[in-house]
C-alpha cells in the first residue's frame, strides 16, 4: 500500500477542455472540440472512431507538433505535471524524445531518408544524453535486439527504404525508446501492415508496455487491435470524446449509439457468412459548420430534436465508464467484436 504521507504522482498525460483548430482561407476547421483524457501512469490508453475524428490531431497536439502557424490550441494540456501549452521552444525540444515519444503511423515517411537508422537513433541519444558516440551506438545495438530486429547490426546501417514494413516499425519503435521516455504516443502503428505483421507489432507493443512500465495512448480505427492492447478506450468523433470507459466495460456493454455502430460493423468471419455487414449510414460532418447539438444526430436512428438543439454533457454511467448521449439509458446486448 503507497504511504499516504508521499504525494500523488501526476497523470502521465491530463487533458482538459482541449480544443485545437486550424484557419484556412474562409473557414476555420474545429477538429477537436473540447476533449478530457487523463492518462494514468502504467495505462495504456485507445483513441478509436472513424477517419477524422480527431484522434491523431490530439496526438500530436499532445507533443504540439502541429504547425503553429494557423493552428490555434486551448484548453489544459500537460505531461507528467508539466504544462505542454506554456513551454518555450526550448523546453519542447527538451521534452520531445524524453519525457514522451511518438511512434509514427508510417516510418518511412517519419524516417529521415539520408541517414541510416543507427545514426538517427543514436544521435537522438546524444542530443538529449552526454554519452559518447560509441556508448550511443551501443544503445542502439541493444534497443534493435530488444524489439527483436533480426541481424541488427546489419540493420542498424542499413537506410529506411532498405528494410521492410514491419522491421522500419520496429525500428521506429526502437528510435522512440532510445531515450526511456514514461510517455509513448502511437498513432495507428500497424495500419500500413499486413495482417501478420500486424499482430507481431501489437504483441510487441504491450511486451514494451509491460517491461518498461509505460503509459501509452494508442490510435486505432480498428477495435480489435484496440481490445488486444487497451486498459481503456475512448471513443471520438467529430473532435470529441463520446464514450469512454475500461475496455471490457466499454466493448461488453456500450452505452452511446456511435460505439453500438463501430461495434456492430465488425463481426468475426464466421458470423459474418451468408449475412450482410452492417454500415453507418451517411458521412461524419463538416468540421468548419458543427451543428449545435450532437455531431452524430444526423446519423443516429434514436435522435430526436432534443439531441439536435444542445450538446449534450458527459457523465458517468457506472464508476469510470463515461457516456455523451442523452439516451444513456440504451442497452446493447447484440454488440460485440
Amino acid at each position: 500500500m503507497p504511504d499516504a504521507n508521499l504525494p500523488l504522482s501526476p497523470p502521465a498525460v491530463m487533458l482538459r477542455d482541449l480544443h485545437v483548430s486550424f484557419t484556412m482561407p474562409g473557414k476555420q476547421i474545429n477538429a477537436v472540440n473540447g476533449v478530457d483524457l487523463l492518462l494514468r501512469q502504467g495505462e495504456v490508453v485507445a483513441l478509436i472512431g472513424e477517419s477524422g475524428s480527431g484522434k491523431s490531431v490530439t496526438l500530436r497536439a499532445i507533443m504540439r507538433l502541429l504547425d503553429e502557424r494557423g493552428t490555434c490550441m486551448s484548453g489544459t494540456l500537460s505531461v507528467n505535471g508539466k504544462d505542454v501549452l506554456g513551454m518555450s521552444s526550448r523546453a519542447l525540444a527538451a521534452m520531445r524524445g524524453k519525457d514522451v515519444a511518438m511512434v509514427f503511423q508510417e516510418p518511412l515517411l517519419a524516417l529521415d531518408p539520408a541517414y541510416t537508422i543507427g545514426n538517427q537513433i543514436a544521435e537522438t541519444i546524444r542530443r538529449h544524453e552526454r554519452i559518447t558516440a560509441r556508448d550511443a551506438a551501443a544503445r542502439a545495438l541493444a534497443l534493435f535486439e530488444k524489439v527483436c530486429i533480426p541481424s541488427p547490426q546489419r540493420r542498424l546501417a542499413a537506410y529506411p527504404h532498405e528494410l521492410s514494413g514491419g522491421m522500419r516499425q520496429r525500428a521506429m519503435i526502437a528510435l522512440a525508446l532510445a531515450c526511456h521516455p514514461k510517455v509513448l504516443l502511437a498513432d495507428e502503428p500497424t495500419t500500413a501492415l499486413d495482417a501478420t505483421v500486424q499482430i507481431q507489432i501489437l504483441l510487441l507493443l504491450r511486451e514494451l508496455q509491460r517491461d518498461l512500465g509505460l503509459s501509452v495512448i494508442f490510435v486505432t480505427h480498428d477495435i480489435a487491435a484496440a481490445v488486444e492492447v487497451a486498459d481503456r478506450i475512448a471513443v471520438m468523433y467529430a473532435g470529441r470524446i463520446v464514450e469512454e470507459g475500461s475496455t471490457r466495460a466499454l466493448i461488453s456493454a456500450p452505452r452511446h449509439p456511435y460505439t453500438i455502430a463501430l461495434l456492430n460493423s465488425r463481426r468475426h468471419a464466421a458470423e459474418q457468412r451468408g449475412t450482410r455487414l452492417e454500415t453507418i449510414g451517411g458521412a461524419p460532418p463538416d468540421l468548419a459548420a458543427l451543428p449545435p447539438g450532437c455531431a452524430f444526430a444526423a446519423r443516429c436512428s434514436r435522435a430526436t430534436d432534443d439531441c439536435r438543439a444542445a450538446q449534450p454533457l458527459a457523465f458517468d454511467v457506472e464508476p469510470d465508464h463515461r457516456v455523451r448521449c442523452i439516451h444513456t439509458g440504451m442497452t446493447a446486448a447484440t454488440a460485440r467484436i
